[in-house]
């Protein structure tokens, strides 16, 4: 009898528990079915506004969350290439608060007037030097071509090195050297590059380089150091030609420094290094015969020097043209 009623009561507790489960799996259905059946009636009452509970956001996040996933999935195929920014820590870094954008050219020089004030050092003469200040004016047709010319004096700073010097007294050989007066040459500069470069902390300073090619004239005579008791040598001049380089540093928009080296060629005459002999029928000395003091035969010459001094543009102004 009492297990009978223990059975009993095993089913009824079994039945109790099965019950709620039941109606709870029958109303959802219901409610799905209910659902179903009034959506097309809420879609065609409101055919502007969008179905309830999706407001957009959703979308855009379930965007977002495919975009990470194919994001995920390209790294999972490529993990050495593949790039993670940790957004908050990106945000959350310090700026620097020097920021430099990318500039126009900082000095046009189309349609200005470059006035080049500088001076002179000899770079290829062991036996004289030939300083001397210069000048030169350029005008720029382009941005990067110019016509202009420029000139040297050098009468009254020529200088004999030490080394002949000492050479021709030590060994009574002379070395042949000539005196410069002065130079003026016609030139073409091309301004290939334009650049800057950071120094000094924060400052930006501009530059350029350029080449420059010309020809002119030169007046030099001969120093005589194999018999001065005898020869003086006149000044004479001779056509030159020359090519050359040289980089400007911008300090402002209109004025800079500039180094250039110039090479200024031509045909020289040279102290004749044998003294003649003997007497002419006049009786005078063929030694103070003008035309046995020159050389046979005219040197080709490099005058190697190097030029530094100031770039000044004019006009201080101008005015950028855009491309339409």
């Amino acid at each position: 009898m009492a297990k009978n009623q223990a059975a009993v009561g095993l089913l009824f507790s079994v039945a109790l528990t099965l019950v709620p489960v039941v109606a709870l799996a029958q109303a959802g259905v219901g409610e799905s079915t209910k659902a179903a059946d009034e959506k097309p009636a809420a879609s065609a009452s409101s055919k502007d506004e969008p179905p309830a509970g999706d407001t957009g956001t959703d979308a855009v996040a379930a965007a977002g969350d495919d975009e990470a996933g194919s994001l995920d999935e390209l790294c999972k195929i490529d993990p050495e290439n593949c790039v993670k920014v940790d957004m908050k820590a990106a945000a959350d870094r310090e700026l620097a608060q020097d920021m430099y954008a990318v500039q126009q050219i900082w000095a046009l020089r189309k349609n200005r007037v470059e006035i080049n004030p500088y001076g002179s050092i000899t770079m290829n003469d062991q036996f004289v030097a030939h300083p001397g200040p210069g000048i030169g004016v350029n005008y720029y047709f382009l941005d990067w071509v110019a016509g202009g010319i420029n000139g040297n004096v050098y009468q009254g700073l020529n200088a004999e090195s030490d080394f002949n010097f000492q050479t021709s007294r030590a060994a009574r050989v002379g070395q042949p050297i000539t005196e410069y007066q002065w130079n003026v040459n016609g030139n073409v500069t091309l301004v290939p590059a334009y650049g800057k470069v950071a120094a000094l902390s924060n400052f930006i300073f501009h530059y350029d380089f350029y080449f420059v090619a010309g020809a002119g004239a030169m007046s030099t005579r001969p120093k005589a150091v194999v018999d001065p008791d005898n020869r003086t040598f006149d000044w004479s001049v001779k056509p030159t030609w020359g090519v050359g380089g040289g980089i400007r540093i911008f300090f402002t928009r209109y004025l800079a420094a500039m180094l250039e080296i110039r090479d200024y060629m031509f045909l020289e005459d040279l102290e004749n290094p044998s003294i003649a002999t003997g007497i002419d029928e006049k009786g005078v000395p063929l030694a103070q015969d003008p035309s046995t003091w020159l050389a046979p035969d005219k040197s080709f010459t490099n005058n190697v020097q190097a030029q530094f001094g100031l770039s000044l543009f004019l006009p201080f102004t101008w005015k950028y043209e855009l491309p339409k």
